[in-house]
């Protein structure tokens, strides 16, 4: 096992660059101190400190706990938070028993040796759709079991659309949309907001441009990164765009297009209780692809993980906790709970029965791709940081959409 001191000091600056994007967890939550595994207690840990023992998820640890005849103790704290204490607990030997995490995260699990394979543990990940899957996978093996997926689309203000002449069903492609956006703005209205703020939100939410244009996360600097870049360039400098996207986290990009004065807005799944409450009628169509479709975008959500245990006769009831968690009936009234589309497709089925809003979400998340995977794994964040940065860079002026994008992959090459 790889958990001397320096890869776990490495694993750990990498998680805190990867603090979680996707709005679910928020808030910050007190760890408890030491794992204390004594008797029938199993520590669990996860990233909702906003779920006390008394919700729906609260209820569901202990029950799950219950079923396979122990008391499960369960500690929440942010996500960023969590994968740093992850790390510490396994380098001092007293590791959670299950713990879930943000799905970038995954790897740099791995990379320090503190995760189990679920293939070893017995779990069974074959109906789970294969780019969910993906996030968690390394070297063609499988580290943990996916809870539900978030990601993002383009929500529209049908009032400003309708108003503008534009119909969205007519957005197919960046042209169509940067039409459509000028016909809103002409119409004296605001065109779309979105986040390129200089964190890994930014880069989340660059990735389904930089991917719809065809990119490679190692090649920043070609041809297809530098008209996704030009772009959204080209929406700020001609007001399509506000110039604070370059400090809008998700949140107050949503709190932008909440104002009612925005046709467009890039977000994800989690808003989509504020939609409801926005007091305006909204829809919600797939970011485009360059010249069509729906671009890939990036998953959100987190994996049900075994940690490393020194008594590896643990294991069995620590199954029996993550297929509980992970199995369709309870799927489907968590990934309610967190407005998460499911990791399965009888469990998005029966989502979308309940719920027809969520159907444009199951075809983004089947078109959508692990941050990580591709076998980049830890060098994700060695390649989003740099990438951010060009995004700041270009969207302020201060350099042109390649020659940030050159300076992204130099930095990126020594990463």
């Amino acid at each position: 096992m790889r958990n001397t001191r320096r890869t776990l000091l490495t694993a750990i600056a990498t998680v805190g660059a990867l603090a979680s994007v996707a709005a679910c967890g928020g808030g910050s939550g007190s760890a408890a101190s030491g794992s204390g595994k004594t008797g029938g207690t199993y520590n669990f840990w996860d990233p909702y400190p906003q779920f006390d023992a008394s919700s729906a998820w609260g209820k569901l640890v202990t029950k799950c706990g219950t079923d396979a005849g122990v008391k499960v103790k369960r500690t929440s704290m942010d996500t960023t938070d969590l994968g740093n204490k992850a790390l510490l607990a396994a380098q001092q030997g007293n590791a959670p028993d299950v713990m879930l995490v943000d799905n970038p995260v995954v790897s740099t699990l791995v990379e320090a040796g503190i995760l189990n394979k679920t293939g070893d543990l017995g779990l069974d990940t074959s109906s789970i759709q294969k780019n969910i899957l993906g996030a968690g996978v390394i070297d063609n093996a499988s580290y943990g079991v996916p809870i539900g997926a978030n990601t993002l689309a383009l929500y529209y203000n049908k009032k400003i659309l309708s108003a503008a002449h534009v119909d969205p069903a007519s957005v197919k492609d960046w042209a169509s949309l940067t039409a459509a956006l000028k016909k809103v703005k002409s119409a004296g209205k605001k065109g779309i907001t979105f986040s390129a703020i200089n964190t890994e939100e930014g880069s989340f939410q660059f990735l389904p441009w930089f991917w719809g244009a065809g990119g490679d996360l190692t090649k920043l600097d070609s041809d297809k990164g530098v008209a996704a870049l030009s772009l959204w360039k080209q929406w700020v400098d001609g007001g399509y765009a506000p110039k604070d996207v370059l400090q809008n986290t998700q949140t107050t990009s949503w709190q932008e297009f909440a104002t009612g004065d925005y046709a467009f807005s890039e977000n994800g799944t989690w808003q989509l209780g504020n939609a409801d409450k926005a007091g305006f009628a909204y829809g919600v169509i797939n970011i485009p692809g360059q010249n069509g479709g729906s671009a890939p975008v990036p998953t959100g959500g987190e994996f049900v993980t075994v940690p490393v245990q020194k008594d590896s006769s643990r294991y069995d009831v620590s199954k029996k906790i993550v297929t509980c968690l992970t199995n369709s009936a309870n799927l489907l009234t968590t990934d309610t709970t967190l407005t998460y589309v499911a990791p399965t497709a009888q469990v998005q089925a029966q989502q979308v029965k309940q719920n027809p809003e969520l159907k444009p979400w199951v075809g983004a998340v089947a078109a959508a791709r692990g941050r990580t995977s591709d076998g980049l794994g830890t060098k994700y964040p060695t390649i989003s940081q740099p990438m951010w940065t060009a995004v700041q860079n270009a969207l302020s002026g201060g350099k042109s959409p390649q020659a940030a994008l050159d300076a992204a992959q130099t930095a990126a090459s020594k990463g």
